[in-house]
């Protein structure tokens, strides 16, 4: 009996995963929040010393 009920959480954790993922996947969210994010990175990159020896 309980372990029956861990076995249904656990389908219903599942579940919740894959769709949370699909509607990452289809709305194309990822890219969304880089894009959103870009100029914070260019920002922190920009910033960084770099060594220009040849």
């Amino acid at each position: 009996m309980i372990i029956l009920k861990i076995l249904g959480i656990a389908a219903i954790v599942v579940a919740a995963l894959f769709v949370l993922t699909f509607v990452v996947y289809f709305f194309n969210l990822d890219m969304k929040l880089t894009a959103a994010l870009e100029p914070l990175f260019l920002k922190h990159y920009d910033k960084i010393k770099r060594d220009r020896h040849l």
